[in-house]
């Protein structure tokens, strides 16, 4: 079998939708930088971007998208609803639709399971939890702005929260989630696969100065194929069937996150990396007000 050309390839979803492969992370990109790195994306042959409510930069996300001239419909669009916005889910849909300057998103995603007291944000409701949440989301498909509904940030504990409310119709789509060689999670990816729920790695390259970018066996690696650390971390997620979503700002790693095409990891080089022992998580729960992480995703 000949080595995939990842830019042109979809995931399908439990809902036949077809998510690209890879996309456009925004998460710390700041407004003026982002308008620019989406275009640039989409110009270099980016087909789907992802953003979210909590990251403030949507308008001009959704200006980016209206600068690099491809048609709306060619573009997949992730989006998420904020944890203070959870008893809100009409409203923070429509923000997000208003801020992108769109008429619907491709997936909406609950950001974390944490339905956060907007009065005091060290709170969560009392009254209110994702399943709650999810009850309002699984409504919104049917009216056209949402193509498909998913979660993020959960684990197979809340997973299972979600599958035994009395209130639960519509299987998530995808489970957004941090993946990386030092956060590798098989246990949860196998339990997602199970379930029918596709998995996006988000930090898929271990986040700003990234320690993985300094593995020797990383490195070895890349030197071995021609290529960057960060393409070979790429290419193991998406030969994990995940779908990737890598930011930068800079058009020149934009360019070079998307040369992934004509070329693979033998099983050898997948395994070496899927074996590294070092562990660490860019993101923690630590800020919220409940616990979402559990440490049961090996």
């Amino acid at each position: 079998m000949a080595p995939k050309n990842w830019t042109k390839e979809t995931f399908t979803l439990n809902t036949g939708a077809k998510i690209p492969a890879i996309g456009l992370g925004t998460w710390q990109s700041k407004p003026n930088e982002v308008r620019e790195a989406v275009k640039a994306a989409l110009l270099s042959g980016y087909r789907h971007i992802d953003t979210a409510l909590a990251y403030g930069n949507e308008h001009e996300v959704g200006q980016g998208i209206k600068d690099s001239g491809v048609p709306r419909e060619e573009i997949w669009i992730t989006t998420k609803l904020d944890n203070p916005w959870h008893k809100r889910v009409e409203e923070g849909i429509e923000s997000s639709l208003k801020s992108l300057g769109v008429d619907y998103v491709d997936l909406y995603l609950m950001h974390w399971p944490s339905s956060t007291n907007p009065a005091d944000l060290k709170k969560h409701y009392p009254d209110w939890d994702f399943r709650d949440t999810w009850r309002e989301m699984q409504k919104l498909p049917e009216s056209g702005r949402v193509k498909n509904i998913g979660v993020s940030n959960f684990a197979i504990k809340n997973l299972e929260k979600l599958f035994a409310s009395p209130d639960f119709k519509i299987t998530p789509a995808v489970n957004q989630i941090e993946l990386h060689p030092n956060n590798p999670s098989p246990k949860l990816l196998d339990y997602l696969k199970e379930k029918g729920i596709h998995a996006t790695a988000y930090s898929c390259l271990g986040s700003t100065d990234s320690p993985l970018y300094k593995n020797d066996e990383l490195k070895k690696i890349a030197e071995k194929k021609g290529k960057t650390v960060q393409q070979v971390l790429l290419i193991w997620g998406l030969q994990r069937g995940t779908s990737v979503i890598p930011k930068s700002v800079t058009e020149s790693r934009i360019k070079a996150n998307f040369e992934v095409d004509g070329w693979e990891l033998d099983d050898e080089e997948m395994k070496t990396i899927s074996s590294l022992p070092e562990r660490f998580k860019v993101c923690g729960d630590a800020w919220l007000p409940v616990k979402v992480f559990f440490g049961d995703d090996e």
